[in-house]
């Protein structure tokens, strides 16, 4: 643990260096407000952080700059953020009017992060989506070839193509199709189906198919969805074109991110800082992550990728704001379905 002045000090270098991208010297860490020390105690105290590890001189005449583990004692002992009145208006602006279906809704989400905050925003939607059946058709597509379509209550579209054993006709499978309607809509998704005979066998035939298809499938068919906004942001947040490249290139590698921020969400942290989460490309970045619910039940991540100089206190509200706000947004649109 640092002592209250070497705290101070800790914290008058991160934000002057957040602020400028420059190293900060003793001589402007003095003048920080509540800092009532010269600059030569002030020099004293940072050569301590430099032995410490909070600290490092990237050249001898040079002031100094945050490490890992400075930024990490920065950011625990940061007080609980609120969005500022304007950026609160935004958050309630957007999802008032953020309608539509739910990978649109995601993808609009991380593009609106991205511009509140500046930095590169990611929305994941986890494998297997809790939201309940708003409706479900079969259409003939052949003799033997039938569509499932399920629309979820958070907006998801889910498919699956049937091929059954014997020609099948229209009126059998619209007939199929009012009875899977009313055996799933208003279930979960992927929840395991009861079908009982209906005393017609073509009917069954297609029922059964029908429903072994929705729940094996439904439950692992699809991977993690990824939605990336503001990626061309990073472009401003670095100096080097090689560090640029390489997180322009890891944002663009889904299984990298959800794998990231798997393993972030896992250890339980909201906020991941340059070595700390793993990821050699991104060692010059910090995430920042929460988790968002549709009806309760966990359904993603929204997440902030940016340099490890972020503007920490205001991106940990804003992240926390956004996913609390999605996960309504779509909870209240299943309820209204």
């Amino acid at each position: 643990m640092l002592d209250d002045r070497k705290a101070a000090i800790l914290r008058a270098v991160v934000e002057e260096y957040i602020e400028t991208a420059q190293p900060v010297g003793s001589n402007s860490v003095a003048r920080a407000p509540g800092l009532a020390v010269s600059s030569a105690t002030v020099r004293n105290e940072m050569n301590a952080l430099e032995r410490d590890g909070y600290l490092a001189q990237p050249h001898t005449s040079a002031g100094r700059i945050p490490t890992d583990k400075g930024y990490r004692f920065f950011v625990d002992s940061l007080p609980s953020g609120r969005l500022e009145a304007g950026q609160t208006q935004q958050v309630r602006a957007f999802f008032d009017r953020a309608h539509g279906e739910l990978e649109r809704m995601l993808y609009d989400t991380s593009r609106f992060l991205s511009g509140l905050t500046d930095y590169a925003a990611v929305v994941v939607r986890d494998a297997e989506d809790p939201a309940r059946i708003r409706s479900l058709q079969l259409v003939s597509l052949g003799p033997r070839i039938i569509l499932v379509v399920a629309v979820l209550a958070s907006g998801a579209i889910e498919k699956r193509t049937l091929e059954v054993q014997e020609d099948v006709d229209e009126v059998v499978v619209g007939a199929a199709s009012a009875r899977m309607s009313a055996l799933v809509v208003g279930s979960l998704f992927g929840a395991p189906l009861s079908v009982a005979p209906s005393g017609t066998r073509e009917v069954d035939v297609v029922v059964s198919a029908a429903a072994a298809a929705l729940v094996p499938a439904g439950a692992s068919d699809h991977t993690p969805q990824v939605f990336v906004g503001g990626a061309s942001r990073m472009a401003n947040a670095f100096d080097a074109v090689t560090t640029i490249r390489q997180v322009l290139d890891t944002l663009e590698q889904q299984y990298v991110l959800v794998t990231l921020i798997k393993d972030v969400m896992d250890r339980g942290l909201s906020v991941a800082i340059g070595a700390e989460h793993g990821v050699v490309p991104l060692a010059d970045c910090s995430i920042v992550v929460a988790p968002y619910q549709i009806e309760g039940e966990p359904a993603g991540t929204v997440g902030i990728l940016g340099p490890t100089r972020m503007h920490y206190e205001q991106t940990l509200a804003a992240v926390a704001v956004v996913s609390k706000r999605l996960g309504q947004a779509l909870s209240k649109g299943s309820e209204e379905r």
